[in-house]
Protein backbone atom coordinates (compact mmCIF):
# COMPACT_ATOMS: atom_id res chain seq x y z
CA UNK A 1 0.00 0.00 0.00
CA UNK A 2 1.59 3.25 -1.14
CA UNK A 3 1.91 5.89 1.58
CA UNK A 4 3.52 9.06 0.25
CA UNK A 5 3.67 12.82 0.53
CA UNK A 6 4.84 14.42 -2.71
CA UNK A 7 5.49 18.11 -2.05
CA UNK A 8 6.26 20.92 -4.46
CA UNK A 9 8.91 22.41 -2.18
CA UNK A 10 10.69 22.09 1.14
CA UNK A 11 10.49 25.80 1.92
CA UNK A 12 7.81 28.39 1.27
CA UNK A 13 8.29 32.14 1.46
CA UNK A 14 8.72 33.38 5.03
CA UNK A 15 9.17 29.94 6.59
CA UNK A 16 11.98 27.60 7.52
CA UNK A 17 12.94 24.27 6.00
CA UNK A 18 9.85 21.98 5.97
CA UNK A 19 8.18 24.25 8.51
CA UNK A 20 4.88 24.49 6.63
CA UNK A 21 4.66 20.66 6.50
CA UNK A 22 5.80 19.75 10.02
CA UNK A 23 2.33 19.19 11.49
CA UNK A 24 1.44 16.96 8.55
CA UNK A 25 4.76 15.12 8.79
CA UNK A 26 4.36 14.57 12.52
CA UNK A 27 1.20 12.61 11.80
CA UNK A 28 2.60 10.99 8.65
CA UNK A 29 5.63 9.61 10.52
CA UNK A 30 3.83 9.11 13.85
CA UNK A 31 4.91 5.46 14.25
CA UNK A 32 8.42 6.08 12.92
CA UNK A 33 11.53 6.95 14.93
CA UNK A 34 14.20 6.94 12.19
CA UNK A 35 14.09 8.16 8.59
CA UNK A 36 16.63 7.47 5.85
CA UNK A 37 17.36 10.71 3.99
CA UNK A 38 18.50 10.61 0.35
CA UNK A 39 20.67 13.73 -0.12
CA UNK A 40 21.89 13.03 -3.66
CA UNK A 41 20.25 16.10 -5.28
CA UNK A 42 22.66 18.43 -3.39
CA UNK A 43 20.96 21.86 -3.75
CA UNK A 44 23.48 24.61 -4.55
CA UNK A 45 26.14 21.90 -4.67
CA UNK A 46 26.33 21.47 -0.89
CA UNK A 47 27.81 18.27 0.52
CA UNK A 48 25.75 15.25 1.50
CA UNK A 49 26.69 15.86 5.15
CA UNK A 50 25.60 19.51 5.02
CA UNK A 51 22.30 18.61 3.41
CA UNK A 52 21.61 15.84 5.89
CA UNK A 53 22.26 18.26 8.74
CA UNK A 54 19.62 20.65 7.38
CA UNK A 55 17.07 17.85 7.19
CA UNK A 56 18.01 16.51 10.62
CA UNK A 57 17.52 19.93 12.22
CA UNK A 58 13.99 20.20 10.80
CA UNK A 59 12.97 16.70 11.82
CA UNK A 60 14.34 17.12 15.32
CA UNK A 61 11.40 19.50 15.89
CA UNK A 62 9.05 16.51 15.63
CA UNK A 63 11.43 14.14 17.43
CA UNK A 64 12.49 12.13 14.39
CA UNK A 65 16.03 10.97 13.68
CA UNK A 66 17.48 11.48 10.19
CA UNK A 67 20.31 9.33 8.81
CA UNK A 68 21.89 10.17 5.47
CA UNK A 69 21.88 7.34 2.94
CA UNK A 70 25.42 8.29 1.91
CA UNK A 71 26.73 7.12 5.30
CA UNK A 72 25.86 3.47 4.59
CA UNK A 73 28.34 1.15 2.94
CA UNK A 74 25.49 -0.66 1.19
CA UNK A 75 22.74 1.83 0.17
CA UNK A 76 20.48 -0.87 -1.29
CA UNK A 77 20.48 -2.73 2.01
CA UNK A 78 19.87 0.55 3.88
CA UNK A 79 16.75 1.23 1.81
CA UNK A 80 15.56 -2.36 2.26
CA UNK A 81 15.79 -1.97 6.05
CA UNK A 82 14.51 1.62 6.32
CA UNK A 83 11.54 2.44 8.54
CA UNK A 84 10.76 5.45 6.33
CA UNK A 85 12.27 7.52 3.52
CA UNK A 86 12.76 11.17 2.55
CA UNK A 87 14.29 12.45 -0.68
CA UNK A 88 15.12 16.14 -0.67
CA UNK A 89 15.19 18.67 -3.49
CA UNK A 90 18.03 20.02 -5.57
CA UNK A 91 19.05 18.97 -9.05
CA UNK A 92 16.89 16.20 -10.49
CA UNK A 93 19.47 15.16 -13.10
CA UNK A 94 22.04 14.56 -10.38
CA UNK A 95 19.55 12.79 -8.12
CA UNK A 96 18.38 10.40 -10.85
CA UNK A 97 21.95 9.74 -11.95
CA UNK A 98 22.95 8.71 -8.44
CA UNK A 99 19.86 6.57 -7.94
CA UNK A 100 20.67 4.60 -11.08
CA UNK A 101 24.39 4.30 -10.37
CA UNK A 102 23.67 3.00 -6.87
CA UNK A 103 21.03 0.59 -8.27
CA UNK A 104 18.34 2.11 -6.06
CA UNK A 105 15.43 2.54 -8.47
CA UNK A 106 14.05 -1.04 -8.12
CA UNK A 107 14.41 -1.18 -4.34
CA UNK A 108 12.76 2.23 -3.90
CA UNK A 109 9.88 1.17 -6.13
CA UNK A 110 9.45 -2.02 -4.13
CA UNK A 111 9.56 -0.35 -0.70
CA UNK A 112 7.16 2.43 -1.71
CA UNK A 113 4.77 -0.04 -3.36
CA UNK A 114 4.72 -2.05 -0.14
CA UNK A 115 3.89 0.87 2.13
CA UNK A 116 7.16 2.32 3.43
CA UNK A 117 6.34 5.98 4.20
CA UNK A 118 7.97 8.20 1.57
CA UNK A 119 8.34 11.99 1.52
CA UNK A 120 9.63 13.78 -1.54
CA UNK A 121 10.18 17.50 -2.00
CA UNK A 122 11.02 19.22 -5.31
CA UNK A 123 13.50 16.86 -7.05
CA UNK A 124 12.42 14.16 -4.59
CA UNK A 125 8.89 14.69 -5.92
CA UNK A 126 9.96 14.79 -9.56
CA UNK A 127 11.18 11.21 -9.27
CA UNK A 128 7.71 10.06 -8.18
CA UNK A 129 6.39 10.65 -11.70
CA UNK A 130 6.78 8.38 -14.69
CA UNK A 131 9.77 10.37 -15.91
CA UNK A 132 11.86 13.38 -14.92
CA UNK A 133 11.27 15.12 -18.27
CA UNK A 134 9.20 17.93 -16.74
CA UNK A 135 11.82 19.06 -14.22
CA UNK A 136 12.86 22.71 -14.12
CA UNK A 137 16.53 21.85 -13.49
CA UNK A 138 19.64 22.31 -15.60
CA UNK A 139 21.09 19.09 -17.09
CA UNK A 140 24.39 19.26 -15.18
CA UNK A 141 24.93 15.51 -15.58
CA UNK A 142 23.50 12.86 -17.91
CA UNK A 143 21.68 10.07 -16.03
CA UNK A 144 21.43 6.58 -17.55
CA UNK A 145 17.68 7.09 -18.05
CA UNK A 146 15.02 9.76 -17.61
CA UNK A 147 12.54 7.15 -16.36
CA UNK A 148 11.80 7.44 -12.66
CA UNK A 149 9.81 5.66 -9.93
CA UNK A 150 6.28 5.80 -11.34
CA UNK A 151 4.68 6.17 -7.92
CA UNK A 152 1.93 8.21 -9.60
CA UNK A 153 0.61 7.72 -13.17
CA UNK A 154 1.68 11.16 -14.39
CA UNK A 155 4.57 13.61 -14.31
CA UNK A 156 5.04 16.43 -11.83
CA UNK A 157 6.24 19.98 -12.32
CA UNK A 158 7.16 21.25 -8.84
CA UNK A 159 7.42 24.98 -8.12
CA UNK A 160 4.85 25.63 -10.83
CA UNK A 161 4.70 29.35 -11.67
CA UNK A 162 1.87 31.16 -13.40
CA UNK A 163 2.70 33.74 -16.09
CA UNK A 164 3.08 37.24 -14.63
CA UNK A 165 1.37 39.76 -16.94
CA UNK A 166 3.41 42.59 -15.38
CA UNK A 167 6.78 40.90 -15.85
CA UNK A 168 9.29 42.21 -18.38
CA UNK A 169 10.66 38.70 -18.81
CA UNK A 170 9.87 37.44 -22.32
CA UNK A 171 11.26 33.91 -22.03
CA UNK A 172 9.21 30.74 -22.01
CA UNK A 173 6.67 30.19 -19.24
CA UNK A 174 6.22 26.87 -17.43
CA UNK A 175 3.03 26.34 -19.40
CA UNK A 176 4.94 26.82 -22.65
CA UNK A 177 7.55 24.28 -21.60
CA UNK A 178 4.92 21.71 -20.69
CA UNK A 179 3.16 22.25 -24.02
CA UNK A 180 6.50 21.51 -25.69
CA UNK A 181 6.71 18.29 -23.69
CA UNK A 182 3.26 17.29 -24.92
CA UNK A 183 4.30 17.61 -28.55
CA UNK A 184 6.29 14.41 -28.04
CA UNK A 185 4.82 12.78 -24.92
CA UNK A 186 1.34 11.69 -23.84
CA UNK A 187 1.97 11.64 -20.07
CA UNK A 188 -0.23 14.09 -18.08
CA UNK A 189 1.59 16.72 -16.03
CA UNK A 190 0.54 18.18 -12.67
CA UNK A 191 1.78 21.71 -11.98
CA UNK A 192 2.25 21.88 -8.19
CA UNK A 193 2.37 25.40 -6.79
CA UNK A 194 4.50 26.30 -3.78
CA UNK A 195 3.00 25.05 -0.54
CA UNK A 196 0.99 22.29 -2.24
CA UNK A 197 1.51 18.55 -1.99
CA UNK A 198 0.00 15.27 -3.09
CA UNK A 199 -1.12 12.71 -0.55
CA UNK A 200 -0.89 9.18 -1.91
CA UNK A 201 -2.68 6.36 -0.11
CA UNK A 202 -2.57 3.18 -2.20
CA UNK A 203 -4.47 4.12 -5.39
CA UNK A 204 -5.94 7.39 -4.07
CA UNK A 205 -4.09 10.61 -4.86
CA UNK A 206 -5.36 13.85 -3.29
CA UNK A 207 -4.19 17.43 -3.76
CA UNK A 208 -3.40 19.05 -0.40
CA UNK A 209 -2.64 22.60 0.70
CA UNK A 210 -4.56 25.80 0.08
CA UNK A 211 -3.93 26.29 -3.64
CA UNK A 212 -5.27 24.78 -6.83
CA UNK A 213 -3.03 22.73 -9.12
CA UNK A 214 -2.80 23.14 -12.89
CA UNK A 215 -3.35 20.00 -14.94
CA UNK A 216 -1.95 19.47 -18.42
CA UNK A 217 -3.10 16.68 -20.71
CA UNK A 218 -2.09 16.20 -24.31
CA UNK A 219 -4.56 17.72 -26.82
CA UNK A 220 -6.55 19.40 -24.01
CA UNK A 221 -6.63 22.92 -22.60
CA UNK A 222 -4.94 23.20 -19.18
CA UNK A 223 -7.35 23.27 -16.26
CA UNK A 224 -7.35 23.81 -12.49
CA UNK A 225 -8.33 21.40 -9.73
CA UNK A 226 -9.20 22.37 -6.16
CA UNK A 227 -7.57 21.19 -2.93
CA UNK A 228 -8.77 17.75 -1.81
CA UNK A 229 -9.52 16.79 -5.42
CA UNK A 230 -8.47 13.34 -6.61
CA UNK A 231 -5.88 12.89 -9.35
CA UNK A 232 -6.04 9.10 -9.49
CA UNK A 233 -7.86 9.25 -12.82
CA UNK A 234 -4.86 10.79 -14.62
CA UNK A 235 -3.17 8.06 -16.64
Amino acid sequence: MKNCIIASTSTIHGSGYLEYLLNTLSDFYKNISEIIFIPYARPSGISHDEYTEIAAKAFSKIDKKIIGLHTFENPVEAIQNAQALFTGGGNTFLLVDQLYRNELIPVLQDRIKNGTPYLGTSAGSNICGLSMKTTNDMPIIYPPSFNTLGVVPFNINPHYLDPDPNSTHKGETRETRIKEFHKFNTIPVVGLREGSWLEVKENEILLKGNLTARIFEQHKSPYEIDPNSSLAQLN
